[in-house]
């Protein structure tokens, strides 16, 4: 199913060169001079070889038919992440690089969908939210608002982003999963 360019996501399966690959980053740029372009990472799903390709926004790219299920995530080992489906409680392992970026966003029990080509699972699509705590950032301000600049702080999966100056330590937050980014306040 062709799509455009400027649509590609985490997760997708594209044909690339005649093969499978698995979008494992995806970033869309705007340059001051110039198109808008996407910067994609994928890996191959058959070899396991990555690549990083630029396709302007406006290009089309081939997006397979791939089979889609609700699974659960149960753990990670030294051999990979172990997934159930939650339809036929069957155990499957994938590699633990297979998310890229998004895989501190993988919590133990969280629901996934885990896409499959020719009966074979090949990539992950998360939540497009999760609610993260905060476990370190500068102390909040007094009388501080909203405003365009962020400060820096770590999740307690590790992450680091930029949260605006009024949170602060132990605030539990929406966190954007494909750009590891804020969103809001949880409620």
């Amino acid at each position: 199913m062709k799509q455009l360019a400027g649509a590609i996501r985490i997760g997708w399966v594209i044909e690339y060169k005649g093969k499978p690959w698995t979008v494992t980053k995806s970033v869309h740029i705007k340059p001051g001079k110039g198109g808008a372009f996407m910067q994609v990472e994928m890996k191959s799903v058959e070899e396991g070889t990555k690549t990083n390709e630029r396709f302007r926004s406006e290009d089309t790219v081939e997006k397979l038919m791939v089979e889609t299920r609700d699974c659960q995530f149960l753990f990670e080992d030294a051999t990979g992440l172990t997934f159930m489906e939650s339809d036929t409680f069957e155990q499957f392992t994938m590699p633990s690089d297979l998310l890229g970026d998004s895989r501190p966003f993988l919590t133990d029990g969280m629901d996934v969908k885990v896409s499959y080509i020719d009966g074979k699972p090949i990539s992950v699509d998360l939540p497009l939210q999760v609610i993260c705590t905060v476990v370190e950032t500068e102390p909040v301000v007094k009388g501080q608002t909203v405003s365009s600049s962020y400060k820096p702080a770590i999740l307690d999966n590790g992450v680091r982003i930029g949260v605006p100056p009024f949170i602060g330590v132990g605030d539990k937050i929406v966190v954007g999963t494909s750009e590891a980014n804020y969103v809001e306040r949880a409620k």
